[in-house]
């Protein structure tokens, strides 16, 4: 738990400080996934994506099955510039969920970023139809 004294860039105190001081004072206390998610959720909250990336990619490797998991990974990917990573994760989703609208949208957004629109375009219509978006396919 070394984020105790964690502040941000502006002074205040970081997001995860609350969460973790609870058990400051016990010795025999591991923290758990579910404790790491809250914290990754309270990083991802307050735009601190590259820190809450950190936090989510542990979590992911104890609890893989959890989709929920891999696509709030791959935004924090994608929020703090690691597309490649961020690509990767949302691969993953939309093998798992291939009707995840919000999965294809973000690969799609995820590519265009690359400079690979050619490829994004199948995704982004994709993400629009699954949207219910009626746009032309």
């Amino acid at each position: 738990m070394d984020n105790f004294n964690a502040y941000q860039p502006n002074g205040e105190v970081a997001a995860d400080r609350w969460l973790t001081v609870r058990h400051l004072f016990d010795a025999d206390y591991v923290e758990t996934a579910a404790d790491k998610w809250e914290r990754a959720k309270a990083l991802f909250d307050t735009r601190d994506y590259a820190k809450a990336a950190l936090l989510l990619a542990e979590v992911v490797e104890e609890v893989p099955f959890q989709a929920d998991l891999h696509l709030l990974l791959a935004r924090a990917y994608y929020h703090s510039a690691q597309l490649g990573k961020a690509e990767a994760r949302l691969r993953v989703v939309v093998d798992r969920d291939p009707v995840d609208h919000y999965a294809h949208l973000l690969l799609g957004r995820t590519l265009e970023r690359q400079g690979r629109a050619e490829e994004a375009a199948p995704w982004l219509r994709l993400a629009a139809a699954f949207g219910g978006e009626l746009t032309e396919v």
